[in-house]
């Protein structure tokens, strides 16, 4: 049996033995208990209250749309062009302009596809940002038959009170 087919066949009853507003402090809780000989196996971090968060990284204009397009555009045909000129090439120096050609024609096709991209927006959403996932607290559940030494060892150690 995986330890992922053990995971989620886990059907036990969990409880929640502390209540974190950081992960690093809810990270440190388990790493404790691991640090004691506790069977972490049965501990779970869970993010409660997720939000999205957007962060602005800058403004976004056609110029740096084709950039953006042609740089992942420029990965992919670099990847392709690696591929076909290991496969097809019968020297060094055809491998190079098998990858050039697949680099170039990529880096070409994905600044159109942004440009298009961009002008079909109509100037809604004219700023580039990250998107991420974010909980605001985190409690460390333990199954319910370790629950009772899990909290006692805690408390030995004076990371949670009783």
């Amino acid at each position: 049996m995986t330890a992922f087919t053990a995971f989620t066949a886990r059907h036990t009853a969990r409880r929640t033995i502390a209540t974190t507003d950081r992960y690093a402090d809810a990270e440190a809780i388990v790493d404790r208990l691991a640090d004691d000989g506790f069977p972490v196996e049965h501990l779970s971090i869970v993010g409660r209250d997720l939000q999205t968060v957007e962060h602005v990284i800058g403004r976004l204009n056609s110029w740096k749309a084709a950039l953006a397009g042609a740089g992942s555009g420029a990965v992919m045909g670099l990847l392709f062009g690696s591929l076909f000129g290991i496969w097809f090439a019968h020297d060094g120096t055809s491998v190079l302009a098998i990858i050039a050609y697949w680099t170039l024609i990529a880096a070409v096709i994905g600044a159109v596809i942004a440009l298009i991209g961009y002008a079909l927006n109509g100037g809604r959403r004219n700023f580039a940002s990250i998107t991420s996932m974010q909980a605001r607290r985190f409690d460390v559940l333990v199954d319910e038959e370790f629950a009772a030494d899990a909290v006692r060892r805690l408390v030995a150690a004076r990371v949670i009170s009783a």
